[in-house]
């Protein structure tokens, strides 16, 4: 179809009084239900490439889905974790500073 693109409608009339010469009326049809067939079995041949192809990176695709949400299972875990421990560290110097800060009102009120 691309090819198309580049050649005139002058040029594909030559081109088709070419063939027409060439082959004569009563070949015309048959090479046009080869061309056709030709045509069919080349698409029939690149869709079962691409659903080949499909299929095949479903499996890796698959797989790295599995390995992401495994790496992100991970690293919420790790970050939960270290969340936990960050606040049981600090709630004691938390504790702390409230207290004091509650001793300095009393004191100034």
């Amino acid at each position: 179809m691309g090819l198309l693109l580049f050649i005139s409608g002058q040029e594909i009339v030559f081109i088709l009084i070419a063939v027409l010469l060439l082959f004569g009326a009563d070949k015309l049809p048959g090479i046009a239900r080869a061309m056709g067939k030709g045509m069919r079995e080349v698409r029939k041949a690149t869709d079962e490439i691409r659903k080949e192809f499909d299929e095949t990176t479903g499996d890796f695709r698959k797989d790295i889905n599995d390995i992401t949400d495994s790496v992100r299972r991970d690293i919420t875990d790790v970050t939960d974790s270290v969340r936990k421990d960050f606040e049981d560290a600090a709630a004691p110097l938390s504790d702390e500073i409230n207290q004091a800060a509650r001793d300095i009102n009393k004191e100034l009120g």
